[in-house]
């Protein structure tokens, strides 16, 4: 904002602890809000076995259950909602609760389904609802924090990555041992509800109450789609930071999903003892990685912009033989310690890549360049991701048997080093095309 600002219509300047305390409030429920979203995505990965036992699935279509059901929607949805998100008159707010409210009712439903006809469209449900929440809330939270805080702001935001990732996993472990798959999809949809209700109370939507600079009170013309792409797709840096973060995602994903089934199958855990496990390593790690990750790039980015993005770029480079080593070590104690460090590192992209996608462009075309990064993420990481591990792991099961899904992990510990790559050369551009604001 500059010096001189002009008052939205009908609007009072808050008073700077007000400020402060609105900008708190809004991201803790966004943090929530996005726990939730992880934890509604991410359970079906630890109730996958169940899931397959009880229909008769095939590990192909647990793949689709648990990546193109949910992405395809997810990511065709997104920018048509975000494009509706970064008009001015938009309230970002509402439009998050009501994504909250569809999402959570849907992934109570699926624990309903009957046979996977059902369960598909009911994860369909639950992709549909997801693809309005976090474009809006990548705006929102640009709106409310200074540039120099941006990436530790959103990875504050990202948080609900790990977070709802480890909690999905010790609930629905623990609720499926205890009382079935069904109870605990129901478990954890029906809070959703309720936290949908809490978002319309206790959020504001700062469009409405913060003062405008000088150009924004002129009201300029909104950016047409073509223009918005023209912009976007017009720095090289966002073009690598998206390849990069849907290679992370599309091994991300798939590795959620199939090391849980490894350490069921190749090392003969229960589903409470391999959800305990991997939140260690998918929920306390990602979370320590996501957290370091937006903090040291606030920290690297002072002194030099390029270094945003150092923390991803080499991070990810030393996580590949670490990961490999944990995928063939037998003692599954060892694998669990040695996931540990590399993953780490691979979640320490989220606030870094986000942060600067959100610099790039001017704040008309935020929230489209928000859920374009989140189309790659989920129709080439969550879309095929699970889906073609699965797939890939029926291929190798006449030769490997029991030990098909390690193999294919095998190899999804070493494609890190191509996120690796491209995470650098954008970082490479971003003192030439990185915004002020």
């Amino acid at each position: 904002m500059t010096e001189k600002a002009a008052l939205a219509p009908g609007a009072a300047a808050p008073s700077g602890d007000a400020a402060s305390a609105n900008v708190r409030t809004t991201l803790w429920i966004l943090l929530i809000v996005y726990i939730f979203n992880f934890l509604d995505r991410q359970i079906v990965n630890i109730l996958a076995e169940p899931i397959k036992g009880e229909l008769g699935l095939s590990d192909t279509q647990l793949g689709l259950l648990a990546g193109p059901a949910f992405a395809v929607f997810y990511a065709l949805l997104g920018i048509p909602i975000a494009r509706y998100a970064d008009k001015e008159g938009t309230n970002r707010v509402r439009l998050i609760a009501l994504a909250v409210a569809v999402w959570s009712a849907m992934t109570a439903v699926c624990g309903l389904a009957q046979n996977f006809v059902q369960l598909l469209l009911a994860r369909i449900g639950v992709g549909v609802g997801e693809a309005g929440c976090t474009p809006a809330a990548h705006s929102l939270i640009t709106d409310s924090v200074p540039a120099e805080k941006r990436s530790s702001a959103i990875a504050f935001y990202g948080l609900g990555v790990p977070v709802g990732s480890l909690l999905g996993l010790i609930i629905g472990g623990v609720v499926n041992d205890l009382y079935g798959w069904r109870i605990a999809l129901m478990l954890v949809g029906a809070p959703g509800l309720l936290l949908a209700l809490a978002v319309l109370f206790f959020m504001r939507e700062p469009r409405h109450h913060r003062p405008l600079d000088a150009a924004e009170a002129t009201k300029p013309a909104p950016l047409s789609t073509k223009k918005a792409l023209a912009e976007i797709f017009g720095s090289r840096a966002f073009v690598y930071i998206l390849i990069a973060a849907s290679v992370t995602a599309f091994l991300g994903y798939g590795k959620a999903l199939w090391t849980i089934s490894f350490f069921i199958r190749s090392h003969g855990l229960s589903t409470t003892e391999a959800g305990l496990s991997m939140a260690v390593v998918l929920g306390l790690a990602g979370a320590v990685g996501t957290w370091l990750g937006g903090k040291a790039a606030d920290v690297l980015g002072k002194r030099d912009k390029r270094h945003i993005l150092t923390f991803p770029a080499y991070g990810m480079a030393v996580a590949a033989p670490l990961l490999f080593l944990g995928y063939y070590m037998e003692d599954w104690r060892i694998a669990v310690a040695l996931l540990v460090v590399p993953t780490i590192f691979n979640a320490a992209y989220y606030g870094p890549a986000y942060g600067c996608v959100q610099g790039l462009v001017q704040p008309r075309a935020r929230a489209v360049a928000a859920s374009i990064m989140l189309f790659g993420q989920n129709l080439i990481g969550l879309g095929l991701g699970p889906f073609l591990f699965g797939a890939l792991s029926d291929l190798f099961a006449p030769v490997a048997g029991e030990e098909s899904v390690r193999w294919v992990l095998y190899g999804a510990a070493w494609l890190g080093l191509i996120p690796a790559f491209f995470f650098w050369r954008a970082s490479l551009r971003l003192k030439a095309e990185l915004k002020s604001g």
